[in-house]
């Protein structure tokens, strides 16, 4: 199970000003989360992957990582599904192209898609994750009949749903248009009884320069909750939110 937190701005401003009232609480999660950490941000008209295994709040790179302008970005916190190494192969956000896409959750068992992925890009894997997969099935349906990415994620969940067991299938998905959120959990899961109905809530906020959206964990007053089964997008430039 991992944290999640995306941002999109109407003007290029260091995520450490623009996240200035919830990066320390969210970072603060990598005390339980500490299996490594990923930021994608946009810098000069393309997106800046940086990751690390070490805890995010013990993470110098994480802070600089942090401190270069940009208008969109998505950060993830890790912990590791049982059995799976924390490597940095493994580490989010994975991305291909303009794309960046982080999973927080799991599904199970983790080979559920292979035969729904396009063989060069399942080829294209790096590590062991069901998350990974995940991105390489929205990969696939991007690169099909399913040009718009609330279709391709949306019909991605219910591949999913279809073939395997989950906990969650939370996800945010970075392109070079707008920023993507999924939510979605399954109540009757191992890791939803015991951590409670509140776990893998996500919630958003839009304010006059900056929307963003977050999983549970950060204070939320004044945030919207993001339905089960929404895709929720948020459109850079304009910050125009729309739910699907």
């Amino acid at each position: 199970m991992c944290r999640l937190l995306g941002v999109v701005t109407r003007a290029p401003s260091p995520l450490t000003d623009t996240l200035s009232d919830v990066l320390e609480p969210f970072t603060a999660q990598s005390r339980e989360h500490a299996d490594g950490w990923g930021v994608a941000a946009w810098h000069g008209g393309e997106p800046v992957v940086s990751r690390g295994v070490e805890p995010a709040h013990a993470s110098l790179a994480y802070r600089a990582a942090l401190a270069a302008p940009s208008d969109a970005a998505l950060l993830h916190i890790r912990m590791a599904s049982p059995g799976l190494p924390v490597e940095l192969r493994n580490t989010h956000p994975f991305t291909m192209g303009a794309l960046a896409f982080a999973h927080n959750g799991f599904f199970s068992p983790r080979e559920a898609l292979d035969d729904l992925i396009d063989p060069e890009i399942l080829a294209g894997a790096v590590g062991d994750t069901d998350s990974e997969r995940y991105f390489l099935r929205v990969l696939t349906r991007l690169r099909g009949q399913d040009r718009d990415p609330v279709d391709a994620i949306a019909r991605t969940a219910a591949d999913i749903r279809a073939r395997a067991s989950f906990g969650s299938l939370n996800c945010l998905l970075l392109t070079e248009d707008a920023l993507y959120a999924y939510a979605e959990e399954d109540p009757e899961s191992e890791v939803s009884r015991r951590r409670g109905p509140q776990f893998f809530r996500m919630h958003y906020r839009v304010g006059p320069s900056a929307a963003m959206v977050a999983s549970q964990g950060i204070p939320t007053d004044g945030w919207q909750l993001l339905p089960y089964g929404r895709v929720l997008q948020i459109r850079r430039g304009d910050l125009r939110v729309s739910i699907h």
